[in-house]
């Protein structure tokens, strides 16, 4: 269960790279306008608050990897469960706000690694 809740954690964490990657620099490209249906002048006008949400996102990145490479046990799960219920509250407020699509995408892999996580302790 804990190489499972460890893979997941993993995942979740390279998610929210490519969410940084996205929302920080391909934001005005035909990525980033494809991916959330903007036009060239929607991408720039938000242009500044996604690169924000980018970085927040990289935190919780950051969080996630931090947890893995913890020494100590306990902290190590204290992380982990913290970082991933960040994620998951930022994935019930992106779906509530913006599309319910987000919680699967954004969410799905975070509550699926706090089960397992949850399972292994």
């Amino acid at each position: 269960m804990a190489i499972i809740a460890n893979t997941l954690i993993a995942l979740t964490g390279l998610l929210h790279v490519g969410f940084l990657v996205l929302e920080m620099f391909l934001w005005t490209g035909p990525r980033g306008r494809a991916v959330f249906r903007m036009t060239p002048e929607q991408a720039e006008t938000t242009l500044v608050l996604a690169a924000n949400q980018g970085l927040y996102n990289g935190f919780l990145a950051a969080g996630l990897f931090w947890s893995l490479i913890q020494s100590e046990p306990s902290f190590a799960f204290e992380l982990k469960v913290f970082f991933l219920v960040c994620v998951i509250v930022a994935a019930i407020y992106g779906a509530w706000s913006v599309k319910p699509r987000i919680l699967l995408i954004q969410g799905g892999p975070a509550i699926a690694a706090l089960v397992f996580l949850l399972l292994a302790f």
